[in-house]
C-alpha cells in the first residue's frame, strides 16, 4: 500500500497481479477521511494518540464527543484500507503495511546525494515527481509539518544540477 501526502491525500493499493504489480486507487470519500489518512502518514509507521488526531483533524472547531468521532472515522478508515492496514493499541493508531510517497522522496534525495551528477539528476526528478501538489493538503492544521516537507522539496531542487551545455556539433568528415 502507498499512501501519498506529497499533494492530496490519495492511497495506492499495490497488488501483485500474474504479470507484475497493479496498482488501484482506494477511496477516500470525505474530508475528515482524507485528513486521517494523511495525518497518521505523515508518521511514517509510527503510532499517534487519540488527542493528537482529533487536534489535526478537528482543530478547535472539534465534535461534541471527539473520542467516538474518532473511532468512528477510525473504523471507516478500515473499512477502506482493510483492518490489517490500521493498527491501534495503548500507544494510539497508526498504518500499517505501507509507505508514503514523502519517505520515497526523501531515500531519492539521499540517494542522489552520493551519486554521479547524471545520476544524482535523474533521481532528483524522479524525487520532485513524487509531489502533486502542496504537501499535506488535505490535513487542516498541518502547517509545521509542511512547511518542513515543502522545504525538502526546495533543497531537492536547487540540488538539481543545470542542464549540460549542448555540445558543438561535429566537424563534417574530410
Amino acid at each position: 500500500m502507498r499512501f501519498g501526502i506529497l499533494g492530496s491525500t490519495l492511497v495506492v493499493r499495490e497488488d501483485a497481479a500474474a504479470h507484475g504489480p497493479a496498482a488501484r486507487p482506494v477511496a477516500l470519500p470525505g474530508a475528515r477521511l482524507r485528513a486521517l489518512t494523511a495525518a497518521l502518514a505523515l508518521r511514517d509507521g509510527r503510532a499517534a494518540q487519540p488527542w493528537a488526531l482529533i487536534e489535526e483533524i478537528w482543530g478547535e472547531d472539534g465534535p461534541a464527543d471527539p473520542q467516538d468521532a474518532l473511532q468512528t472515522l477510525v473504523a471507516r478508515l478500515r473499512r477502506a484500507l482493510g483492518a490489517a492496514h490500521v493498527g491501534s493499541g495503548p500507544e494510539g493508531y497508526r498504518l500499517l503495511g505501507g509507505d508514503t510517497d514523502a519517505a520515497a522522496f526523501r531515500a531519492l534525495v539521499a540517494q542522489a546525494a552520493s551519486a554521479e551528477p547524471a545520476r544524482a539528476a535523474a533521481l532528483l526528478r524522479d524525487a520532485l515527481a513524487l509531489w502533486r501538489g502542496p504537501a499535506l493538503a488535505d490535513l487542516p492544521s498541518r502547517e509545521d509539518a509542511a512547511r518542513r516537507l515543502e522545504a525538502e522539496r526546495g533543497s531537492a531542487r536547487r540540488a538539481r544540477p543545470p542542464p549540460a551545455p549542448p555540445r558543438p556539433p561535429a566537424p563534417p568528415p574530410p
